[in-house]
């Protein structure tokens, strides 16, 4: 096992997770299921409200959450060290020569493997007996970038010989390549041919009514699943539809408001395992791991600590809300900031609302530390779970799995950060979902969302559809994103959204409510440059300029002419790349349900904006 790359642990998460493929220097790798992991370098995390909501999907089995395995400084220097990291093998198994254009499979052995121990990014195949070769130097081989993979998560290499002899392989032996005519790289360009004479375009590898024939292969697993009928559907190298994560994300929300309380609960990951007061004495007295722990609660007898753990393990596996409820309490705390307890991760303080949009906002809530827990959950290929639904609120059953067996634990990472948090009053809210124009406007998006998932054989057609309430706060949430972060120091895709939408007769609601917030990776913690924007005045002139930029639109009159889409293309309304669209990383519904004439008037609308 050799050192091929480095990865930053967000991209383990949401960009080269478990079963996609990442472009290393001169292989192509897919990253392995948990069952190829070392987990004796991983940091487990603690956030038991995450746990609890996975353990209703995945089962109880699931207990822990850990960071991606990570090597000492220690290591670096010392060329013994065991190798550590995240497990990669190459893929696709095809490779194809730089120079003569062979294609062939890593098995057949007409490739060979070349390594550098000090060198890493030098790793490579070669094609040793290659003719064209000139002074001995062997070329080297490059991953084919051509795949077959279906919508129930299966990945094959491209099935070459069948396809170059249209299903009949009667050479099973003979050497096969791969020529490329022009410098477009354009599938019509390129000719796969066999030994034996039979030749074909690879732009016919495309064609919609003639799919594959889906091999059942998980090759992140090593597993083959038999009798999948889905269609597979031939991808390119590094496609985007190649690898969709699904994935769950918390805030961290202290409940503890005493001294031994917030010591627990900071200290959780190490007392999990204490299951009896005696137990409890063993650990602080014998067990070199818990040494730190000492000082930590040297005034609290072991009854009282057994008291505050009790507590807390109550408080997991009771609590005031479903377990699968992220939001609700998050919603609690942040409605009530002033009785939020404070500890190192997590600090609120109210201040006014935006300055001249009092009657439109109840207060604002400065977060100025916030910790935020994502762990990896599945993933999906050709189409996106997030295309159905809130992660958080309703998955997909074609989500493809992270082990063979339900997994006990799951890959997470852990960023800090700070954010805004804007509450609508309420009563506002309900006079403005009364209006005629409005509820016809709900009823188009409705309508639009039947249609996407009647698209892609979904029902009940009706089930997750967000409302109008979710529209106004989704496209408040664009507008005002795309105004702060030309003066708060992030970039737009390091700013994220939490919205907060639930009508009064739902369980949990009345919610109203946006979270504009940055966590920033490998950092204890933000600059304050989101927070500094949001006193009332400053937040009051942004909130202000965002709200008449979506008066106009570069694409006017055209994006304002937009509708919700009956054929399921889409679910937006007047809305595009110029104006509302955000950042893959920064929208937790895909750029849907976005309208701005709920935010003020436009050329072609007048009667569903809210502030005007």
């Amino acid at each position: 096992m050799n050192e091929l790359g480095e990865l930053r642990p967000s991209q383990l998460i949401f960009t080269f997770g478990i079963g996609s493929l990442v472009d290393l220097p001169n292989i192509s790798g897919l990253v392995m299921g948990l069952d190829d992991w070392d987990t004796s370098y991983c940091k487990e995390v603690d956030e038991d409200r995450l746990v609890a909501a996975i353990q209703k999907r995945l089962g109880a089995q699931m207990g822990k959450l850990y960071l991606p395995p990570i090597k000492l400084e220690s290591m670096e220097r010392d060329p013994a060290a065991p190798a550590v990291g995240v497990p990669v093998v190459p893929f696709p198994r095809w490779m194809r020569c730089s120079l003569c254009d062979t294609l062939s499979s890593v098995e057949s052995g007409v490739f060979k493997l070349v390594q550098d121990p000090y060198r890493p990014d030098k790793t490579a195949y070669v094609h040793q007996g290659c003719l064209k070769s000139q002074g001995g130097r062997a070329p080297s081989a490059m991953s084919v970038r051509f795949l077959v993979a279906c919508r129930e998560g299966h990945l094959s290499d491209f099935p070459w010989r069948a396809f170059v002899h249209k299903g009949n392989v009667p050479c099973q032996g003979s050497q096969m390549t791969m020529r490329e005519f022009g410098a477009s790289g354009d599938a019509s360009d390129i000719i796969v041919s066999c030994g034996c004479g039979a030749e074909r375009r690879m732009a016919d590898a495309f064609d919609p009514d003639s799919p594959f024939a889906c091999t059942g292969h998980h090759p992140h697993l090593r597993l083959i699943e038999q009798g999948c009928t889905e269609p597979a559907k031939a991808i390119l190298l590094g496609s985007s539809n190649s690898w969709f994560p699904t994935a769950f994300s918390a805030l961290s929300i202290p409940r503890a408001v005493d001294k031994i309380g917030k010591l627990i609960e900071e200290q959780w990951s190490k007392l999990t395992n204490a299951t009896s007061i005696s137990k409890l004495g063993f650990y602080r007295e014998e067990q070199q791991n818990y040494q730190s722990l000492i000082p930590l609660f040297s005034e609290f007898s072991d009854e009282e600590i057994w008291a505050a753990i009790e507590l807390k393990r109550s408080g997991i596996q009771g609590g005031n809300s479903p377990a699968e409820d992220l939001k609700l309490p998050e919603w609690q705390v942040f409605s009530k900031p002033d009785s939020a307890a404070e500890n190192r991760d997590f600090k609120l303080t109210r201040v006014a609302p935006p300055k001249g949009f009092e009657a439109f906002f109840e207060d604002t809530v400065l977060v100025e530390r916030i910790r935020e827990v994502r762990a990896l959950l599945g993933f999906t290929r050709i189409e996106s779970n997030a295309d159905f639904a809130e992660a958080t609120v309703t998955m997909d059953g074609r989500l493809t799995k992270l082990s063979r067996e339900n997994p006990k634990w799951l890959p997470a990472s852990e960023v800090r950060g700070e954010g805004i948090f804007l509450r609508i009053r309420e009563e506002v809210l309900l006079a403005w979902q009364d209006k005629p124009e409005v509820q016809q406007l709900e009823h188009e998006f409705l309508d639009s969302h039947k249609a996407w998932r009647k698209l892609r054989k979904l029902q009940p057609l009706g089930e997750g559809f967000p409302g109008i309430r979710l529209v106004l706060l989704h496209s408040l949430a664009h507008a005002l994103m795309r105004q702060i972060v030309l003066d708060c120091g992030y970039t737009s895709a390091s700013v994220r959204e939490r919205l907060y939408s639930r009508l009064p007769g739902e369980e949990g609601g009345p919610m109203a409510g946006i979270l504009i917030y940055t966590a920033a990776p490998d950092s204890e913690g933000t600059l304050g440059g989101l927070v500094e924007l949001g006193n009332p005045l400053t937040l009051g002139r942004h909130m202000l300029q965002g709200l008449e930029s979506m008066r106009l639109c570069a694409s006017d009159p055209l994006c304002s002419e937009h509708r919700p889409d009956t054929l399921g293309r889409g679910i937006q309304g007047a809305c595009c790349h110029a104006c509302q669209f955000a950042p893959e990383t920064s929208c937790e519904r895909g750029n849907r349900y976005l309208d701005r004439s709920v935010l003020v008037n436009t050329f072609s609308a007048r009667g569903t904006a809210f502030f005007d």
